[in-house]
């Protein structure tokens, strides 16, 4: 069974970095298909980080130069840096993963999904 959990959220003041943490159980990072995603309330879910199995990464115009996603294989974990927080950016964010498909890759599309981690910027 596959289980994703989140970590690390918490309030920072704008300006300040947050660590999040995404811990995969019942999967292999390495040939997973990762991505952060976030929703404020009131708003869509939006993708802020994708990690695709090739090592290639791509990024929401709104946290480009901010953020970085990462993962370490060896503790089956997958991470998202932020750093220069804005009040924007509070909302609840969710760690995915997905297989890629065959002859394709990584298309965007996940299966499994974390429960969350909030995180509250102030101004």
């Amino acid at each position: 069974q596959v289980q994703l959990v989140e970590s690390g959220g918490g309030s920072s003041q704008a300006g300040g970095s947050l660590r999040l943490s995404c811990a995969a159980y019942g999967l292999t990072q390495l040939s997973s298909c990762m991505g952060w995603f976030r929703q404020a309330p009131g708003k869509e879910r939006e993708r802020v980080a994708r990690l695709d199995t090739d090592g290639s990464t791509t990024y929401a115009d709104s946290v480009k130069g901010r953020f970085t996603i990462s993962k370490d294989n060896s503790k089956n974990t997958l991470y998202l840096q932020m750093s220069s927080l804005k009040p924007e950016d509070t909302a609840m964010y969710y760690c995915a993963s997905g297989p890629p498909r065959y002859g394709v890759g990584c298309d965007g599309n996940y299966n499994y999904w974390g429960q969350g981690t909030q995180v509250t910027v102030s101004s």
